[in-house]
């Protein structure tokens, strides 16, 4: 190949879509490919002989505008205008340049064979957003892919056996005789075929032999109730959630409510490597503070496993926060047994990414106490001493300390439930900077362990003062602006010039924050109480407060991000470097580029609509 036609065809194969084309296509292309030089203010105009043409930028800027001479699009080196190739009708070319600029010009007929010939090139001519939105995380999800097939399996094939099922009249005695005769560590309870209870070696172990309860008694008096179930429909991934979540051993799996099986962590084992129920077994039966150290190293790998399978950013969010629930948990149960009981009713609330359940394994601590009102000076320093020893815990687990120190070891954040309504009222009705400030941690709380009802009460209250309160709630919006997308006026990307991340982008905050800040505005607006950011999302869109389209593209957006910052992350654990949120654009392929830069787009329209509509009131 000639060298001018062979740089025209690395340059041309370094650009989407084309570098999804394969090497053949790619040295046919400069031949097709016809070049032209406009001059600054000249109007692009197509190649004379007659056809309809897709155009490349090679150097220079070119603006696009509309039949009412509004401006629509501006393209910069490396960008391309294909609608003269996707239309029935085709539109006049109203593209004028604004810098001295060299176009690739290739016939639409061309175009339109390699669309035929290879479905992921089509794909970048769809020009619905939603749809390219929706194809980006379908893509970017399999790209990521390896085979961790079992967390596709059906919790119904997982199982070794039918389960041993006694009536809830069987004696104690005689249900572990079955037990024994079964070799088996659990068997279900039922009450006219109904699920009733769950009794294991340990409950008769614990709440039989050592209370000195009579082996007569009915399994009733012993058994475990309320258990967590799944359906035999359910995902192996769903049943590891709600193990790791709930902190249970013994799943129990129905089929139209009968019961048909049970999962245990023993079934687990079989079909992953590592296993958050696993890691949240473990973190159970750990007796001291270095034992959890020891486990938490863990989790790194734990999010490298997810993010090497198919599951979504969402469900990895998920199980990472739940196994920070279960360090947290543990060590407040370490904490009582140290200090003992404690003298009234709390509940420790987790704030940030763990609250929405959107925790990566780089992530420090957020946290609160909610106390009772009857809290008297006398209790301080037991609280002190709780949160003290669960703080440092957190710390010592690879939890890092609030920068901002908004913990339950902050006075401050460590007070009645009364205090805590003053707060709020205050922030709600006086916004001022340090409310906004706060906004992003405690108007995101979620109880994690206690007397629920008392966050509960302080949730209520909260959001009946947020709801539909213009005032704070164009505060809210103007703090949420302060996350801006790093995409220029050309929909080139904006990087950071700081020595340590330079010529990268913040993908937390500067892609994640700013939809996570939409959907916090949303939801303090219309009183929902939903904390996760998809649920949020869905529950705005549900109140008419979201359009069908735009919750669509939101949530793509943010599954596409929170995916590219999951797998970014994922590359860092397997090299040994410590995990962040700052990507290059040199590490995503072009397409990904693109779908990147429609997902900021989306940001920055909903950002705009925000900022209008503050204007307005």
């Amino acid at each position: 190949m000639e060298i001018e036609l062979a740089e025209i065809r690395n340059f041309i194969a370094k650009q989407s879509p084309f570098d999804l084309l394969s090497k053949t296509e790619l040295d046919n292309l400069p031949k097709a490919c016809s070049i032209r030089y406009f001059r600054r203010g000249q109007a692009i105009t197509e190649t004379g002989s007659g056809e309809t043409v897709f155009f490349l930028v090679r150097t220079g800027a070119i603006e696009i505008r509309d039949a009412q001479d509004q401006l629509v699009d501006k393209l910069a080196e490396g960008d391309s205008y294909s609608l003269q190739c996707t239309t029935t009708e085709k539109p006049p070319l109203n593209a004028v340049c604004v810098e001295d600029t060299l176009v690739y010009f290739l016939p639409c007929k061309k175009i339109n064979y390699l669309r035929e010939q290879f479905k992921s090139f089509n794909q970048y001519f769809t020009h619905s957003l939603n749809a390219r939105m929706h194809y980006a995380v379908e893509q970017t999800h399999a790209a990521g892919m390896r085979d961790l097939s079992a967390m596709k399996l059906e919790v119904n094939g997982l199982t070794d056996r039918m389960p041993v099922v006694v009536d809830i009249a069987t004696s104690i005695q005689d249900a572990a005789k079955l037990m024994t005769q079964e070799k088996v560590s659990a068997i279900l309870v039922t009450d006219n075929n109904q699920l009733a209870g769950l009794l294991t070696d340990r409950d008769i172990r614990s709440r039989c032999v050592a209370e000195g309860i009579s082996v007569n008694e009915s399994v009733s008096r012993i058994m475990t109730q309320n258990l967590q179930t799944v359906t035999n429909k359910a995902l192996l991934s769903e049943a590891l959630l709600v193990m790791t979540r709930y902190q249970v051993q013994h799943l129990p799996i129905l089929k139209n409510d009968i019961p048909t099986g049970i999962l245990t962590t023993s079934d687990v084992v079989r079909h992953l490597s590592t296993s958050p129920a696993l890691i949240a077994t473990d973190i159970y039966k750990a007796n001291s503070v270095d034992a959890l150290v020891k486990i938490s190293a863990r989790i790194p790998e734990l999010q490298l496993q997810l993010s090497l399978s198919s599951a979504t950013a969402k469900h990895i969010g998920e199980v990472m926060s739940s196994v920070t629930d279960a360090i947290t948990c543990r060590l407040l149960e370490l904490a009582e047994q140290q200090l003992g009981e404690a003298p009234i009713s709390y509940v420790w609330a987790a704030g940030g990414s763990q609250a929405r359940n959107e925790q990566t394994s780089h992530s420090d601590q957020d946290n609160a106490l909610l106390l009772s009102d009857d809290y008297r000076p006398e209790h301080k320093t037991y609280f002190k001493e709780l949160a003290q020893f669960v703080s440092n815990g957190l710390d010592s687990c690879g939890y890092i300390f609030c920068p901002g120190n908004a913990m339950a070891t902050n006075p401050q954040w460590c007070q009645s439930v009364s205090v805590w309504k003053k707060y709020f009222s205050n922030w709600i009705n006086s916004p001022e900077p340090k409310a906004l400030m706060l906004s992003s941690i405690f108007f995101d709380l979620r109880p994690v362990y206690g007397e629920v009802l008392l966050f509960k009460e302080l949730q209520k209250e909260v959001l009946a003062q947020t709801k539909k309160n213009e005032l704070f709630i164009s505060h809210m919006v103007s703090n949420a602006l302060t996350h801006k997308p790093p995409l220029g006026f050309f929909r080139s990307f904006v990087l950071s010039h700081d020595a340590e991340h330079k010529n990268m982008f913040d993908l937390k905050h500067r892609g994640i924050v700013p939809i996570v800040d939409i959907a916090r505005v949303l939801a303090l607006n219309e009183g929902i109480d939903e904390c996760n950011t998809v649920e949020r999302l869905e529950a705005a869109y549900q109140c008419k407060a979201l359009s069908k389209e735009m919750q669509d593209n939101l949530l793509n957006a943010f599954e596409f991000i929170s995916t590219l910052r999951v797998r970014h992350q994922a590359e860092q654990i397997k090299a040994g470097l410590p995990a962040d949120n700052y990507l290059s654009p040199r590490e995503i392929s072009g397409l990904e580029k693109n779908h990147l830069k429609d997902s900021f787009s989306i940001i920055k329209v909903m950002q705009q609509f925000f900022e209008s509509r503050n204007q307005s009131l």
